[in-house]
């Protein structure tokens, strides 16, 4: 008598399926609440260059309120939850002075609480091509929609400066450090 050990085609779905969501759990794009409770702020602290402590303030960050030198290259690859004090177009780039912050879900609303950052603010260029996805108080609805870049730098230097310390944005930066994407975060 032969017997052939087979594994059950349901036991290879499902190893298939666990790899595959394992693999996927780093990539996930819910920008909801539950995920930033779970994962905390996105703004992590980088080894210095030396491999000693870990630095707070990003690279790029001149001392004494001087213009940055380099600009934003800490996060290049990353996505960052920010503030953003100010933005400007120049030589047919949109910069955005920005610096990191905390999003906390509201506790009686699907909404977000911005923390606000301390320290420096960091001028980041954006890619010519770069996504603006605005809600709510920024943008015209509570999910968010596109805009062009233009558009998003008027409404947001059309706001007092008190008010735009109270918005938070996910930024998404290129390897380069420049940003591709832009998101605000619904916040009443």
């Amino acid at each position: 008598m032969r017997v052939v050990h087979r594994r059950p085609a349901t036991v290879r779905c499902l190893t298939a399926l666990t790899l595959g969501m394992l693999a996927l759990t780093g990539c996930s794009t819910d920008d909801g609440p539950a995920a930033a409770a779970a994962s905390g702020t996105s703004a992590a602290p980088a080894p210095s260059p030396d491999g000693t402590a870990p630095s707070t303030a990003p690279t790029g960050t001149a001392p004494s309120g001087t213009k940055p030198s380099g600009t934003g290259t800490r996060w290049a690859g990353t996505k960052q939850f920010v503030q953003i004090d100010d933005a400007r177009t120049a030589d047919g780039r949109t910069y955005l002075s920005v610096r990191p912050a905390q999003k906390k879900p509201h506790p009686q609303f699907e909404a977000w609480v911005i923390v606000p950052g301390e320290g420096p603010y960091t001028e980041v260029s954006m890619t010519e091509d770069a996504q603006v996805l605005l809600s709510v108080p920024l943008g015209d609805a509570k999910h968010p929609a596109a805009y062009a870049q233009a558009d998003f730098v008027g409404r947001l230097t059309a706001r007092p400066s008190s008010d735009r310390a109270l918005l938070g944005y996910d930024l998404s930066f290129d390897g380069e450090g420049r940003v591709t994407r832009v998101q605000s975060l619904y916040t009443p």
